[in-house]
């Protein structure tokens, strides 16, 4: 669908069925069109390309026919931030602070079936980050489109919706509203969580399974490091979908009931290269990017964006 883009990481469909693609060093976001053409749509300013961090996630407002505002997770010189905008305007940044490094800023966002923003952030290479309550580092974070905290989050007055995590950089919710959470270990184990309000994940005391009589919420699904990486997560259909960067494929993962998941499959090893993101098109197509212009080894014309047709 799309061709030669440096590190393309966040994609997000406009409600006419064109994509918005996040180039990660750059600050740039593209339009990419159902027929494949591709167009720069704006450049968002004070973009830092520091490490793993640049222009990460992507977000299009749920009522985008009646406000036509985008959301972004971006990094700064001073931080990583939150941030909406209609296209081609001035940034409104509604949460900065978050703290940003060279590694483990995190960057996924999403909207919620409930209508709230969901953030997926990093521990900034700080373990002790994600199991500080007042840090927003190491947490999935739960804010209206405002960029407040809802009444019902789980601690009150703050946007931490869940903590204990490394590096969350997946977040997907089946059709019975169950958040699934993927995220990078470190040395042993990768993981997709079944996300629980006020739930804490174990980092950096637990990597994998390891509950220390149920003060930590282990994981659904794990996986060795070199297996995964895993980045990017969407559920189409009853299949939850996890790319994986060092591992080099799509992991398919049957979601058998409300919050369960089945025993993983992998598919397309080593056809692309490092995969990053993967998101539903409006039309069901599957929608999936390659990570290979910042570490591996790039393909003639990477990066590149693929397209699934529905089954």
């Amino acid at each position: 669908m799309a061709s030669d883009i440096s590190v393309p990481w966040g994609v997000a469909f406009l409600p006419d069925g064109d994509a918005l693609v996040a180039e990660r060093t750059t600050g740039r976001i593209l339009r990419v069109t159902p027929q494949g053409e591709q167009s720069e749509e704006m450049t968002l300013p004070d973009v830092a390309d520091l490490g793993e961090g640049g222009l990460l996630g992507l977000a299009v407002s749920p009522t985008h026919d009646a406000d036509d505002l985008v959301y972004a997770y971006y990094t700064t010189e001073d931080d990583n931030r939150i941030a909406r905008f209609t296209l081609g305007g001035r940034p409104e940044v509604l949460l900065d602070g978050i703290e940003n490094a060279d590694i483990h800023n995190g960057g996924r966002i999403a909207f919620g079936p409930d209508g709230m923003l969901y953030a997926g952030t990093g521990d900034a290479g700080n373990s002790d980050n994600s199991q500080d309550g007042d840090s927003l580092n190491g947490k999935i974070l739960r804010m209206t489109p405002d960029g407040t905290p809802p009444a019902d989050n789980p601690f009150p007055d703050s946007l931490v919706y869940s903590l204990g995590h490394r590096n969350v950089q997946g977040l997907a919710w089946d059709d019975s509203g169950a958040l699934y959470g993927v995220e990078f270990g470190q040395n042993q184990f990768d993981e997709v969580n079944l996300i629980v309000p006020g739930a804490n994940y174990g980092w950096p005391i637990v990597e994998g399974e390891g509950d220390l009589e149920g003060r930590f919420t282990n994981p659904l699904v794990t996986w060795t490091t070199d297996e995964a990486s895993p980045s990017g997560a969407a559920v189409i259909g009853q299949t939850l979908y996890v790319a994986a960067l060092g591992g080099q494929r799509l992991w398919t993962i049957p979601v058998t009931g409300p919050g369960q998941l089945g025993e993983p499959v992998p598919v397309l090893e080593g056809v692309y290269g490092r995969l990053r993101t993967v998101v539903e098109a409006p039309d069901g197509a599957l929608w999936l990017t390659s990570s290979n212009t910042s570490r591996g080894d790039p393909l003639e014309g990477d990066d590149h964006v693929y397209r699934f047709p529905a089954p």
